[in-house]
C-alpha cells in the first residue's frame, strides 16, 4: 500500500465526512437510525441557496458505509446543479438508505424514514429513486408534508420515470443535432445499459424515432422482457463499453465513464438518465473532448424528473411539465455550443451556468 494511499485511509478515519473527495461544501448530513426497523439512512443537503433542498431516496445494498457516504454526498450535490441550471427555485439533496430494497424495505421503515425527512422541518423534500416506488412516497407522506411524486390519486404527479426519460431522449436528440447536423435519430444505433423505470421509457421513445436498440441490464428477466415488447436487441457482447455504436446511454448507476472504460468507448455521443455517470468530473470530461465524444452532462438532461415532483410544490399542471422537460433539448444545445466555442469540457460549460445562478442569488441576498 503506497503512503498517499494511506494518508487517503488515515483521513478518512479522521474525517469521515468533511474528508471525503466528495465533499462540497455540504450545509448538512444527517445520519438517521432506528434500532426497531433497522433503519440506517443518510440524508445529504447540499445547497439551499434556491430554495428547500429536493432529491430521491435511494435504497441500495452498499458495499461499505464509506461508499454510502460518498454516494450521498455526490447525489445531493448533483441535484443543487440540476435544480439551478433547469431554472427551478430548489436547493440540492438527496438521501440514501442502506439494505436491500427487495428484502428490507417496509411500511415500518419507511414511516420511519419519513420522520427523519419531517424533522428537517422541510429543509429537504424527498422523492423516490433506486429502489424505490411511488408506493413509498404514499407511505412517507403519511407521517411528513415534505415528500414529491405521491400518487396521482393522491393530489400528486405520480412517477416521475417517464418524464426523466423524456428529458434524456430530448438531451440526447440536442446531441445528435450537435455531432451529426441532424436530430433525427432513426437507424442510430443506440445502447441503453440498465432498463429499469427511466431505461424501458427511453427505449420506447428511441424505438418509435426508429432508432436501433440494443439493451444492457443484470437482471436477464428484465432484458427478456423489455426485449420481446420493443422488439430491442440483447447486447450479448463481452465489453458493453467497447461497442460498436453511435449513441451510449447509461441508465443505470454512476462512474461507469472512467479510467478504465473511457480507452474502450466507440461512441460517438454519451447521452444517458444515470446520476453522476463521470467518475472524475474535471479529469474524465476533459478525456472525453479530447476524443471527440459528445457528452451530455448527466445533471441537465436528466432534470425531467425533478421537473415532474417540483409541479407538485408550484401547483403547475402536466402541460408545464412537458414545456420544461422539452426545453431541456434547447438548453442542452446552448450549452454543447458554449462549450465548444469556450473550448472547455461540456460539464464545465453547463457547471458554469448553475453555479452563476447560485452566485446570483446569493449576491442578491
Amino acid at each position: 500500500m503506497t503512503v498517499d494511499v494511506l494518508k487517503a485511509n488515515e483521513l478518512k478515519k479522521a474525517a469521515p465526512v468533511f474528508g471525503q473527495l466528495s465533499f462540497d461544501d455540504h450545509e448538512q448530513v444527517v445520519f438517521c437510525n432506528d434500532k426497531d426497523t433497522g433503519l440506517k439512512a443518510i440524508i445529504g443537503i447540499h445547497n439551499t441557496v434556491l430554495g428547500p433542498a429536493l432529491g430521491g431516496t435511494r435504497m441500495w445494498n452498499y458495499s461499505s458505509e464509506w461508499d454510502a457516504v460518498n454516494d450521498v454526498l455526490r447525489l445531493s450535490r448533483g441535484m443543487t446543479f440540476k435544480s439551478a441550471i433547469t431554472g427551478l427555485n430548489l436547493g440540492g439533496g438527496k438521501a440514501v438508505i442502506l439494505g436491500d430494497a427487495k428484502t428490507q424495505k417496509t411500511p415500518q421503515l419507511m414511516r420511519r424514514f419519513g420522520e427523519f425527512v419531517d424533522s428537517l422541518g422541510g429543509k429537504y423534500i424527498t422523492a423516490e429513486d433506486v429502489g424505490m416506488e411511488t408506493a413509498d412516497m404514499d407511505i412517507v407522506r403519511e407521517v411528513t408534508p415534505y415528500v414529491t411524486g405521491i400518487s396521482e390519486d393522491k393530489g400528486g404527479a405520480g412517477n416521475p420515470s417517464p418524464i426523466t426519460a423524456y428529458g434524456v431522449f430530448m438531451g440526447m436528440k440536442a446531441a445528435a443535432k450537435f455531432k451529426y447536423g441532424s436530430d433525427n435519430l432513426k437507424n442510430r444505433t443506440v445502447l441503453v445499459q440498465g432498463i429499469g423505470h427511466v431505461g424501458e421509457s427511453l427505449v420506447d421513445h428511441l424505438t418509435k424515432e426508429g432508432a436501433k436498440v440494443i439493451i444492457s441490464d443484470i437482471n436477464e428477466e428484465r432484458l427478456q422482457q423489455v426485449s420481446k415488447q420493443y422488439n430491442a436487441t440483447i447486447f450479448e457482447g463481452k465489453d458493453v463499453y467497447a461497442a460498436d455504436v453511435d449513441i451510449y446511454a447509461p441508465c443505470a448507476l454512476g462512474a461507469t465513464i472512467n479510467d478504465i472504460t473511457l480507452e474502450r468507448f466507440k461512441a460517438d455521443i454519451i447521452a444517458g438518465a444515470a446520476n453522476n455517470q463521470l467518475a472524475d468530473d474535471s479529469k474524465h470530461g476533459l478525456v472525453l473532448r479530447e476524443k471527440g465524444i459528445v457528452y451530455a452532462p448527466d445533471f441537465l438532461i436528466n432534470a425531467g424528473g425533478i421537473i415532474n415532483v417540483y409541479a407538485e410544490i408550484e401547483g403547475y399542471g402536466k402541460k408545464e411539465i412537458m414545456e420544461k422537460t422539452e426545453n431541456i433539448y434547447h438548453t442542452t444545445l446552448e450549452i454543447l455550443n458554449e462549450a465548444d466555442v469556450k473550448n472547455i469540457t461540456t460539464h464545465e460549460a453547463a457547471l458554469r451556468v448553475a453555479q452563476q445562478r447560485i452566485a446570483d442569488r446569493k449576491n442578491r441576498r
